[in-house]
């Protein structure tokens, strides 16, 4: 198979100032690409701001001969957003990726947890992916074509103790990335969901001796596949870390149905309650679509 390149895109990269995003700009960049590298430069839990960061990650790329701006808007505005996209816009004139990967924590347990530890990570983490993919949305579909990558978690999807913030966020951005496949598919914009697992300055502290096989570097090959010309894949999540790559889908069932129309009985849905459960015959729905031809199956007997 030929190399993956990405010659005459562009690529906008948040978070991109160390971590996972410094990688995956370095490794486009390597394939061609021009990178908009942006990063706050803040620290773990959102305070601050820095330009050093975003700059090295630019200095790294030219010194290897690509092309790179540096970028140190906040994403948690939709003026922030606007200005990310702009600067891909003034410099390069295009934006043909988007890889949404900034991000902070501010763990604690739900009954400690004050509302503004919610609000922060919702305005960075989805609300943050929103403003930077929305004006890039659109100059994608201009151009008929886009690559949009959203960065979930496990904490999320699965759930882990002490991130409702983190994980209520992240689990917004699978319904996120899941609607813009489907509005994007027509003009050939695909969007995709990774869920890492890796060693970066939020995680160093939690992974403990694991840290050492989760190298960030061991994710940056599926993040360049999913947002290169090469891949078709939309709609779709990946589970990713320490060199194992894994699809995660949301399935459903067949279920059960009392009758067309019917209402169950409580005691009749407790009666029924490992039917409704069982996982045999499920489906992997590629939208709302399936779901209810599914409902509508059921009721028509099939």
């Amino acid at each position: 198979m030929p190399d993956l390149r990405f010659d005459g895109r562009v690529a906008v990269i948040t978070g991109a100032g160390g971590g996972l995003g410094r990688t995956y700009a370095l490794e486009i960049a390597r394939r061609g690409g021009m990178i908009v590298a942006n990063d706050l430069g803040g620290k773990a839990d959102g305070s601050g701001a820095s330009s050093s960061m975003a700059d090295e990650t630019v200095k790294q790329i030219i010194e290897a001969g690509g092309k790179a701006v540096a970028n140190y808007d906040s994403v948690s505005t939709p003026e922030g957003g606007e200005a990310i996209i702009k600067a891909a816009l003034d410099n390069f004139g295009r934006v043909d990726v988007v890889i949404n990967n900034a991000g902070i924590l501010r763990d604690k347990t739900f009954a400690k947890l004050a509302p503004e530890d919610l609000d922060i990570l919702l305005d960075v983490h989805l609300k943050g992916a929103f403003y930077v993919s929305q004006p890039a949305f659109r100059v994608m579909k201009e151009q008929n074509y886009g690559r949009l990558l959203f960065t979930a978690s496990g904490a999320g999807i699965f759930g882990n103790f002490g991130q409702s913030n983190y994980g209520a966020a992240k689990m917004g951005l699978v319904g996120l990335s899941n609607v813009l496949a489907q509005e994007g598919a027509k003009n050939n914009i695909k969007s995709n969901v990774i869920a890492p697992i890796a060693r970066t300055r939020l995680t160093e502290q939690l992974l403990g001796p694991l840290a050492e096989k989760l190298s960030p570097d061991c994710v940056t090959p599926l993040v360049v596949y999913l947002v290169s010309e090469q891949c078709e894949l939309t709609h779709e999540i990946f589970d990713v870390g320490g060199g194992r790559y894994a699809r995660i889908f949301i399935g459903m069932n067949q279920g059960w149905a009392k009758g067309p129309g019917q209402p169950a009985t409580v005691e009749e849905i407790a009666a029924h309650i490992d039917q409704i459960r069982d996982p045999a015959g499920y489906i992997i729905p590629n939208g709302i679509g399936d779901e209810m031809r599914m409902v509508a199956n059921l009721m028509q007997g099939k």
